[in-house]
């Protein structure tokens, strides 16, 4: 057939579809906007390059603490920076004490003043939560007095976090390691490492599994009302056309549709990139500015869509005979063939296989083969969940009337309801199969600290000449302080400079103490050489003998001061007689210490100097806002350094990144699912709507039809959910014997998937139920 042809069939396709009156607009529309939320989404996810590229070019553009770098001199183009974050409740802050040393330091972006000390430039979402009534504790913590507002160019986000506030005597703290001398921000570091081939496999499965139930939701809209197009199309049957003009203007009505969807998707985009600007998904924001899709990435957009509207269109009208009368609509149609629909996910299983036991060792993996295995083993629950529920429903008894208006509604239009929920199976499939992957390999990306959170929850380390006693009865006074064990540590050695034998000395009161080692009595005055730890840092194994140093009568000598502290003179002490033993326990910090225990009043005078100060928690978490109030306490003492909060375990910063993204992408594609199935629907309700009036007109109660609805809604949902679960279960293993991980199954998260999946169901079929109740009336026999 020449071109012409085509497009003039496909031009009266595209004028049935506008001109077809009140049923062809609502079509249409209808059509228009379940495809417009799969093109906003995909618009979205062509943006979300630009939106990580801008992100991280505004973060590049700030950078400033960079302790690996060389130490240049003052002049008078320098800044000296401390970093000050900290953190609220669950949130982040980003905090920068900042003291120029001449009239030429660098900027920050985003700020015109450098602040003076008691002022500081916050960010305008800072400068709201400080104003709010939930921000009293973070105002007591922050009661500097607010000169500016941040601007868009030093934010990576909308809802950022930050301040620059006004230092002073920072240069004292330069050789501690906290403060660091810039001449200019943005300074480049050294570029990140590739990813590893396992992250790089997660995040390539990430893309498919999210964008897959969008093309899948875009295929089944363009067929939204097909069974009214076709009753049309055989009227045009009727005056003269023959069947391949019927399928090219049938293609030219979804052309339409598609194109609407293009026009809405566009709109939808552009409305949900400004709400973006105002919206917090798992602590990641953007401005809208962040979101501009790639023109190529767009233009493919622009051209698949309606392309894939045209092809999907033919595809479903090859099985379909339409005569000028339409008698083929009450024969019964032949059934679905299942061997064709194997090859779908046998063939990606077969993709995948050349890379089993792969693990990360061997290379990258293939990113073609894993994204068509991922791909076709996906599109296998869409091709074979028809077969499924066309099997299983032929196979449905009796029962009461409303179970059996629903199967026998799914006995003749099974293809309808199985594309309804296509879209479902293959979120929840994927879900199930990242959910796998992410767990077996979670323990390559996560370790454990060893840290005794039942024991200690937070942890501060003292700045220099902050005394340890007032600084632990300050935390004693803390709503929600249970217990603060306070040390004092440093070294010792048997020569005044490089000495051969060294060993650790820690200060603390005996109910200190004895968390750290096993003491067998104790008082204030007392010394203690500890013995028996297996991982200390003392022990024979590692070339030195505590017994051999701590001697009584024996002199050693105070170290000049840990590193980054303040230098002092060596100091020699004399262990007394009076020298007790005591044996090595496991410590909270989940090792064994050695070395000396000794008492406040043993420590000789002019030792603390070279030692640092620790204090650790215990808090009442049933305490509100316990941590802050912590915090607080600490910034009366240390305004620049954070309390370091305990953790059993943590997690690697690119693994988290990348879980983080698919949380945000997840909540995106569920919000799309629910759309498109309100929108699905709706759709099928106004296809049945003279059926359900003539059902309420012969006395069928509502209620019945109602259940009826939900039935013909939940058998298909029921067997696509069973489906999934199988192919989630088979690709998951399948990826993690890619990466030579043990194959495991966490059943409750698969649950959770499946939930899921069933409560975004369940909640449209709630939503649907008005409109539902409106069209079971009588006078919806009515016609024109």
């Amino acid at each position: 057939m020449n071109v012409r042809q085509w497009t003039r069939d496909l031009g009266m396709g595209v004028r049935f579809a506008f001109a077809g009156g009140r049923e062809g607009w609502v079509r249409v529309l209808l059509t228009g906007v379940g495809v417009g939320l799969g093109v906003a989404l995909l618009l979205l996810t062509t943006a979300l390059p630009s939106a990580l590229d801008a992100r991280s070019a505004r973060e590049a553009a700030r950078s400033d603490i960079n302790y690996g770098s060389d130490e240049m001199p003052k002049a008078d183009n320098t800044l000296l920076v401390a970093a000050s974050g900290t953190t609220f409740r669950d949130k982040t802050i980003r905090g920068r004490d900042v003291q120029p040393e001449g009239p030429k330091a660098p900027l920050p972006p985003g700020v015109e003043k450098l602040p003076a000390a008691g002022e500081m430039v916050v960010s305008p979402a800072l400068k709201k939560l400080l104003g709010s009534d939930e921000g009293k504790l973070l105002r007591e913590r922050l009661p500097q007095k607010i000169v500016g507002t941040i601007g868009d160019s030093g934010l990576i986000g909308p809802t950022d976090l930050s301040f620059y506030r006004g230092g002073e005597g920072l240069a004292a703290q330069l050789t501690s390691g906290g403060v660091v001398r810039i001449d200019e921000y943005g300074r480049q570091s050294q570029g990140s490492e590739p990813l590893d081939p396992v992250l790089l496999l997660l995040v390539l499965v990430v893309f498919v599994v999210l964008l897959m139930p969008v093309g899948v939701f875009i295929a089944a809209a363009v067929r939204f009302g097909g069974e009214r197009r076709d009753r049309r199309l055989a009227a045009l049957r009727l005056v003269g056309s023959d069947s391949r003009m019927t399928k090219r203007v049938a293609a030219g009505e979804a052309l339409a549709g598609a194109a609407v969807g293009l026009v809405l998707g566009t709109g939808f985009f552009l409305v949900g990139r400004e709400i973006a600007g105002s919206t917090e998904v798992f602590d990641v924001s953007v401005f809208p500015s962040y979101l501009n899709p790639s023109p190529a990435l767009a233009l493919l957009v622009a051209i698949l869509v309606p392309a894939a509207a045209v092809l999907v269109t033919l595809l479903a009208l090859r099985g379909v005979v339409i005569e000028p009368l339409g008698v083929v609509r009450t024969a019964k149609p032949a059934r679905r063939r299942l061997w064709w629909r194997l090859l779908l996910p046998l063939a990606g299983l077969a993709m995948l296989y050349p890379m089993i036991g792969q693990g990360r060792d061997d290379g990258d993996f293939n990113q073609y083969l894993v994204i068509g295995g991922v791909m076709l083993l996906l599109v296998g629950v869409t091709a074979l969940l028809p077969w499924i529920v066309e099997t299983v429903v032929g196979k449905l008894g009796s029962g009461g009337i409303a179970w059996q208006l629903a199967v026998r509604r799914l006995q003749l239009s099974s293809g309808t309801a199985a594309r309804m929920v296509n879209g479902i199976a293959v979120a929840v499939a994927g879900a199930i199969a990242l959910q796998m992957l992410f767990a077996g390999v979670e323990s390559d990306y996560t370790k454990p600290t060893g840290q005794d959170v039942t024991r200690v929850q937070m942890q501060v380390n003292l700045p220099d000449g902050v005394p340890l006693a007032q600084s632990a009865s300050k935390f004693r006074d803390t709503d929600g302080v249970r217990k603060v064990y306070a040390y004092t540590e440093g070294y010792v050695s048997d020569k005044a400079m490089d000495g051969e034998l060294n060993s650790r000395v820690t200060v603390g009161d005996c109910a200190s103490l004895r968390e750290v080692a096993s003491l067998p009595s104790c008082r204030d005055g007392d010394i203690f050489a500890v013995q028996g730890a297996e991982n200390g840092e003392n022990t024979v194994d590692n070339g030195v003998n505590t017994e051999e140093l701590a001697k009584p009568g024996r002199t050693v000598y105070f170290d000049s001061g840990y590193e980054g502290g303040p230098k002092t003179e060596p100091l020699a002490w004399t262990l007394p007689s009076t020298l007790k033993k005591a044996q090595a326990r496991v410590d909270m910090t989940g090792s064994e210490r050695d070395g000396l225990m000794v008492t406040p009043k043993a420590l000789p005078a002019g030792a603390v100097p070279g030692m640092s100060g620790q204090i650790y928690l215990n808090l009442d978490e049933s305490v509100p806002d316990v941590y802050d109030l912590v915090r607080n306490t600490t910034a009366t003492f240390d305004p620049i350094n954070e309390p370091m909060m305990w953790a059993s375990t943590e997690t690697a910063e690119r693994y988290d990144s990348i879980r983080t993204g698919l949380f945000v992408g997840a909540a995106c594609v569920l919000a799309l699912i629910g759309a498109s199935l309100l929108v699905s629907q709706l759709e099928q309700l106004r296809e049945r709507k003279k059926l359900l009036s003539a059902l309420v007109a012969f006395g069928t109660r509502r209620r019945t039809l109602s259940l009826s609805v939900l039935w013909q809604t939940a058998i298909p949902i029921a067997l696509g959910l069973v489906l999934a679960s199988v192919v989630g279960l088979t690709l998951g293993a399948v990826l993690l014997k890619m990466t030579e991980t043990a194959i495991t199954v966490d059943w409750s998260s698969v649950l959770v998937m499946i939930g899921a999946g069933a409560a975004v169901v369940v909640a449209v079929t709630l939503l649907s139920l008005p409109p539902l109740l409106r069209l079971m009336r009588p006078d919806g026999l009515r016609t024109e």
